[in-house]
């Protein structure tokens, strides 16, 4: 396997995969942190590597981004994948600002920072791009902050399950 990024102390292998448990560690920060502000389960808890096997087949969109200045994508689901019609490798090397539009970036901004302050966000929606182009709009999403078991800020995540592509 190769390695294509680290996070958080932790690289990640190229794909989730059976061979390196679906990225268990960082499933169960997201699923955690989840958790943590959404005071529910973003998935009907298994052991960790079921759990991470879930999410990645799950039926709604997840991804997260690191806590970098300029963060980098860190993790995507199956449908997350098709709906931004990127592949792993791709997408694991993209600022997550390019999920927007250059016009839309700035609410995407400030949305972002209302979620570090607050914790999360369950009623976003939004106008996003595909890596060909095609734009879509994303309905009620949750974003929330990512943070470890001491409280550290990680980043953060998204998931959502309704949206619109836009002629």
């Amino acid at each position: 396997m190769s390695s294509i990024f680290s996070f958080n102390h932790m690289t990640y292998s190229s794909f989730p995969a059976d061979q390196n448990d679906y990225l268990s560690e960082h499933v169960q920060l997201l699923l955690n942190s989840y958790q943590h502000w959404c005071k529910q389960s973003l998935i009907p808890p298994q052991s960790s590597i079921e759990d991470a096997k879930q999410l990645f087949h799950a039926p709604f969109a997840v991804l997260s981004h690191s806590n970098d200045t300029d963060p980098l994508f860190t993790y995507a689901n199956q449908i997350a994948l098709q709906t931004f019609g990127y592949d792993w490798q791709e997408l694991m090397v993209t600022p997550s600002r390019y999920s927007a539009e250059p016009v839309n970036r700035e609410e995407r901004s400030k949305m972002l920072a209302e979620v570090n302050q607050q914790g999360y966000t369950d009623q976003y929606s939004g106008i996003r791009i595909a890596k060909n182009g095609t734009r879509f709009r994303i309905h009620k999403a949750t974003v929330w902050n990512l943070i470890d078991k001491h409280g550290n800020y990680q980043g953060q995540a998204a998931m959502f399950s309704d949206w619109d592509w836009i002629q």
